[in-house]
């Protein structure tokens, strides 16, 4: 199982992939894409919000599914998710979580 990933071009921050080609800011909120055709399709829907200057450097991640929620397989993607390597008050670690 895969999500799309990339950096919002105006702040730089991580998004995902979502649902109806929206970016967003939670892993949580990942459109997830099984499958070769499906990953080339997400792949496709990024590449394009990458030429209309949306994201920059768009590729995919394997994840896996721990008790219903959307988990990075590498510890990198693990990091990117978490957010910033700040104190926790300061990156996304500081926002309500919500699925």
């Amino acid at each position: 199982m895969k999500v799309i990933t990339a950096n919002r071009l105006l702040n730089g921050d991580v998004v995902w992939l979502g649902e109806n080609g929206s970016w967003v800011e939670r892993i949580t909120l990942a459109r997830t894409f099984d499958g070769k055709d499906q990953v080339a399709e997400g792949l496709a829907i990024g590449q394009e919000a990458e030429k209309n200057q949306e994201v920059v450097s768009v590729y995919e991640m394997d994840v896996t599914l721990e008790d219903g929620v959307i988990v990075p397989v590498r510890l990198r993607e693990r990091i990117r998710a978490a957010g910033p390597t700040t104190h926790p008050q300061f990156g996304k670690q500081a926002q309500a979580v919500s699925a």
